[in-house]
């Protein structure tokens, strides 16, 4: 159960889009093998119950061929167990065939492939895997809430459209669409625990897959758009702004598009197994891969840049204060850019996916899924912009309160008549603005 949950969790981590499957997946995938390997050496090689020595056979972990009297049969660990445990962690096991047949394996496979069989580890794992789940789970639901109560505020005023909000508001998207491609995947792959998963390839199960993948590579896209439009902005004098966000726009959704897609049609030709879920063929998998990767590096390139230019516009005789408000500003500064690149991403983007797993596990499906939440929170609650505008609707709504009941009190036949209020207002203020300037009028006519 605990190494069935880890490899149910693992699939989901989404930097560099680590290829994992269900651990039954993989075991029926070996026994599989097996069982046709056998076939074959039986068809060329075939052997009477009577023949000394031992059968090939598959002992529901891993498989053994065929052997005479007196020989010792070495096989590695299974592939379970190396992706539950790094590689230094596994061993060989080996089988004595005697004249009785097959010896117990030595050593056991909890000693030589660094699992340990005690129920309490069992249960460890188990509650350790479910944590992490649950807070994935919280994550991506939180960042959804926060993000989408973003996007109607962005969206809302108008003095809060411009390119900078725009490239904002679809990096929201991004993220949005990233929490519900994880939900609708985890739902569809695992909502059942059960073998039979590894048979399903239906056309809705690859969807799935398809559009996972295609809004996890938007996501990393549009922070890499976040990083280029503000590293344009600090560099060129001249910044044709509307004319970028156009290139911005087709970068940022076009690009995951074809990469996708010449997956699918890739995957469909080649690689055309189960639900798209597992990704074997490493050649296939870099279509994706590498794009996501080369987005991580340019983007930290450019936040080195970023912080560079800002040093030295801190560091400008121009701006004031002493050389600790220079560094808090500067620092001020960086904080709020890593969430906005996703420069916590470049911690494992180049290190083997064989290793710190559970590490990965936790930082990057655990923190990471609140990516969304701190972005939502930093460049929209926290902005000074929007709190000012939230701030003059607010009080522009109370005033309009306050007028509305105070005339509807002073003159009850004008409110029970078919005028409303907000029309009432409107002639009340455009009467007084009328008088205001006759008496304007009057008064240089004296002077």
């Amino acid at each position: 159960m605990a190494i069935s949950l880890k490899i149910c969790c693992f699939t989901l981590v989404l930097l560099p889009l680590v290829a994992a499957t269900h651990s039954d997946c993989i075991i029926r995938k070996e026994q599989e093998a097996c069982l046709e390997k056998i076939k074959r050496a039986s068809a060329l090689n075939p052997l009477n119950e009577s023949s000394p020595g031992c059968p090939a056979m598959w002992d529901n972990i891993t498989c053994w061929k065929s052997a005479s009297v007196g020989e010792i049969v070495f096989v590695k660990c299974p592939a379970l167990f190396s992706i539950v445990n790094s590689e230094d962690d596994v061993g060989d096991i080996s089988r004595n065939c005697t004249e009785d047949g097959w010896s117990e394996p030595f050593p056991h496979y909890y000693d030589a492939c660094g699992f340990d069989e005690n129920e309490t580890e069992s249960e460890n794992q188990d509650y350790y895997y479910l944590s992490v789940k649950a807070l994935y789970t919280v994550g991506y639901s939180t960042s959804l809430v926060s993000l989408t109560t973003a996007m109607v505020i962005l969206c809302r005023f108008r003095k809060l459209h411009c390119t900078r909000n725009f490239i904002h508001m679809n990096l929201f998207i991004s993220f949005i669409l990233r929490a519900i491609s994880v939900f609708i995947k985890d739902g569809i792959l695992y909502a059942e625990q059960e073998i039979n998963h590894c048979f399903i390839s239906t056309v809705e199960c690859k969807a799935v897959m398809v559009f996972f993948h295609y809004c996890v590579m938007s996501n990393y896209f549009w922070l890499f758009i976040e990083g280029l439009y503000l590293f344009t902005l600090l560099v060129e004098t001249f910044f044709p702004e509307r004319r970028y966000f156009y290139w911005y726009t087709i970068i940022g959704w076009g690009t995951p598009t074809i990469c996708v897609t010449v997956w699918a049609v890739l995957r469909h030709h080649f690689d055309d197994i189960g639900c798209w879920d597992m990704n074997d063929n490493t050649a296939l998998w870099w279509v994706i891969k590498g794009p996501v990767i080369g987005s991580i590096m340019i983007n930290f390139v450019l936040f080195i840049g970023i912080i560079v230019i800002l040093v030295q516009k801190l560091q400008s005789p121009d701006i004031g204060g002493n050389e600790s408000s220079i560094y808090l500003r500067l620092a001020r500064s960086t904080l709020l850019l890593i969430p906005l690149f996703g420069i916590h991403y470049t911690v494992f983007a180049f290190s083997p996916e064989n290793v710190s797993k559970r590490e990965r596990l936790v930082f990057e499906l655990g923190l990471g899924s609140f990516q969304g939440f701190v972005v939502a929170v930093l460049y929209c609650f926290l902005n000074g912009e929007v709190q000012s505008e939230i701030k003059r609707k607010w009080r522009s709504w109370k005033v309009n309160r306050y007028f509305a009941v105070d005339f509807k009190h002073r003159h009850p036949s004008l409110a029970s008549s078919g005028v409303n209020g907000g029309t009432q207002l409107s002639i009340l203020s455009k009467s007084s603005s009328q008088i205001r300037m006759s008496s304007i009028n009057a008064e240089n006519l004296v002077t």
